[in-house]
């Protein structure tokens, strides 16, 4: 698979194409979204594209990755002129549980199933339809635009007004509408969807505002992924040992709707096909920490999915300042 890295050193940028264990520059482009524009603009693959721009200059990725050389790690995508033209999104109540739970949940009646257990059973039933066929809407939920997307090694920070903060361990789709409005899917990399699990299991209505934290993607953008069925693991460290770990996968397979329906139900809203906008959309996770762990300042949460190249690191940041008021002025 071909997986490429965005790089910065100084004031310098440039797109990097993974070659283990090293990375070979580009020429010419110093953006992941310009590469992709111009793919779109000529009608060709971003794979041909990135071939035909490889430089002969390669540093080594260990170097980069552990943070020994100049170079650093972005995201894999961003948009570098307008931050605010990225939205990154996600998609809940996706995967699915135990063959024993999925049948104990459909010996349950109507009237016992939880708002939750009740969209999850509809997808189980309707969120993969026929090819060319439009399924039932998944759960979705905003987080914010690129101003809260972090790249490997970035520290995930939990707010002054938030009470928690876990690793939501998931594979996130990316997206550029071209100038017809057409979306395009770039690639797909690691993701960490982090988000408050304490605040969210106070109510579920406060599912939407636990959600608006920072989240991370990458350190590669895996152009031509499989995404059948993807084993990985995802990990919390602490004072360089591992104190929680588990296997997991992702996959088409492994979730009641298929990636088919749940890019139609994001990008049927017209203002999601705003030309020019990036989206950056978390597919689901299908286990979290949360429950068995409360992560602690400068804990390390870690995710991997195998063909996803190098595992996505981020440091835990508690936001120790006050929680103050936002006191907001009239211009009456």
């Amino acid at each position: 698979m071909t997986r490429i890295v965005q790089l910065r050193r100084g004031s310098e940028r440039r797109v990097g194409l993974v070659e283990e264990p090293q990375i070979r520059l580009l020429d010419d482009y110093e953006s992941v979204y310009a590469m992709a524009r111009t793919a779109i603009a000529e009608m060709r693959s971003l794979v041909s594209l990135i071939e035909a721009h490889a430089s002969d200059v390669v540093v080594a990725y260990d170097d980069v990755y552990d943070g020994r050389a100049e170079w650093r790690l972005l995201a894999p995508i961003d948009h570098p002129e307008e931050p605010s033209r990225l939205l990154v999104s996600g998609t809940g109540l996706t995967h699915l549980g135990s063959a024993a739970n999925r049948q104990s949940m459909h010996e349950l009646k109507e009237t016992e199933l939880t708002d939750s257990m009740r969209m999850f059973r509809w997808g189980v039933d309707g969120g993969r339809p026929t090819r060319g066929q439009i399924g039932i809407s998944p759960e979705w939920f905003y987080k914010g635009n690129g101003t809260i997307l972090r790249g490997n090694a970035e520290p995930l920070v939990i707010p002054a007004f938030g009470e928690d903060g876990g690793e939501e361990a998931e594979i996130a789709g990316v997206y550029i509408v071209g100038d017809d409005g057409r979306p395009w899917r770039v690639g797909m990399c690691n993701g960490n969807e982090f988000s408050d699990h304490k605040y969210e299991k106070r109510n579920y209505l406060n599912l939407a505002s636990s959600k608006i934290r920072t989240c991370s993607v990458g350190p590669e953008l895996v152009v031509d992924a499989a995404f059948e069925s993807v084993p990985g693991t995802v990990a919390i460290e602490r004072g360089g040992a591992t104190i929680w770990s588990k296997e997991i996968v992702t996959g088409e397979a492994d979730m009641c709707h298929s990636l088919q329906n749940v890019e139609h139900h994001h990008f049927k809203f017209e203002s999601h096909r705003r030309p020019g906008d990036v989206h950056v959309h978390y597919f689901g996770a299908c286990s979290l920490s949360f429950g068995d762990v409360e992560l602690a300042d400068a804990d390390v949460m870690a995710v991997r999915f195998e063909g996803f190249g190098r595992p996505l690191r981020n440091s835990l940041h508690v936001d120790r300042s006050p929680n103050t008021l936002v006191d907001i002025q009239s211009l009456a």
